[in-house]
């Protein structure tokens, strides 16, 4: 509670007074104004140590997040571990949350639901000496306005890669974004069979500056043939081509993480 606290106080000072100001002023330009269309979602990453951690997390996530943050209006929710995994590292979840203040609001309801209480009691009221989760490392990002809200797959066995782009300034960064959304980077990605679930530019978490993206594949096979026909495109071409696009200027490091959905996962 505290954490969540200090996160809202973070984001209405400083550079996040930008993200909740329209809000309160009607007379902004309507450039400024919140999209209700606009997609936030937390990126929660979870390292465990065994066994018995990962189905505490994963019991939790089934039995009752959930279902809780269903009730609260959060759809899709996405749990992934390792695609050929080397033990019991990590735990991905992705939480879509229709606006920046149903973000907020959602601990404190969690914290009134009875319902998710009752069922979260093992994961919430773990022991020192026996935690549920080693640490969880977790990011707000906002939805690109190219693709402004989440869109999941149809369900069926399939891989996932979850991929960062970390540049060298916040004005490079959004640079890249532009890349994605004006010109037409998004649009380039899906007519190739580059899949994907969500964008989102990172407001608040590790690495920054930052974007972070998901795309899905029937297999591996897919995923390499849909990447090479997408490097080999003479419309990509042309758009990387561009010297303001040039991947030394824009980008500083690329991290790409492959993964599979758990049975209970809404994506």
């Amino acid at each position: 509670m505290k954490r969540r606290t200090f996160v809202k106080a973070s984001l209405l000072t400083g550079t996040g007074a930008g993200l909740i100001q329209p809000l309160q002023s009607p007379s902004a330009p309507s450039s400024t104004q919140p999209n209700a269309d606009t997609d936030y979602y937390e990126l929660r990453v979870y390292t465990l140590k065994n066994g018995r951690q990962r189905k505490v997390v994963e019991n939790y996530w089934q039995q009752a997040a959930i279902p809780a943050l269903n009730r609260l209006g959060s759809r899709n929710i996405g749990v992934f571990s390792d695609y050929l995994p080397e033990g019991f590292t990590k735990l991905v979840v992705l939480i879509p949350f229709p606006s920046l203040e149903s973000y907020f609001a959602s601990a404190d309801q969690l914290a009134k639901d009875s319902a998710y209480q009752q069922a979260a009691s093992e994961y919430l009221n773990a022991e020192a000496a026996t935690p549920a989760y080693e640490r969880i490392e977790s990011s707000l990002l906002k939805a690109f306005s190219g693709m402004p809200k989440l869109e999941a797959p149809e369900k069926k066995p399939r891989i996932f890669e979850l991929r960062r782009y970390e540049s060298p300034s916040e004005a490079a960064g959004k640079k890249k974004i532009e890349m994605f959304n004006e010109a037409g980077e998004i649009a380039i990605f899906k007519r190739v069979g580059l899949t994907p679930v969500f964008f989102g530019e990172t407001l608040i978490g590790p690495l920054r500056p930052n974007l972070t993206y998901m795309l899905t594949f029937d297999n591996m096979e897919e995923h390499d043939q849909n990447w090479k026909a997408f490097g080999s495109d003479p419309e990509w071409k042309k758009v990387s081509a561009r010297p303001e696009y040039a991947n030394d200027r824009i980008l500083s490091n690329i991290h790409r993480t492959f993964l599979v959905p758990a049975a209970f996962s809404q994506i």
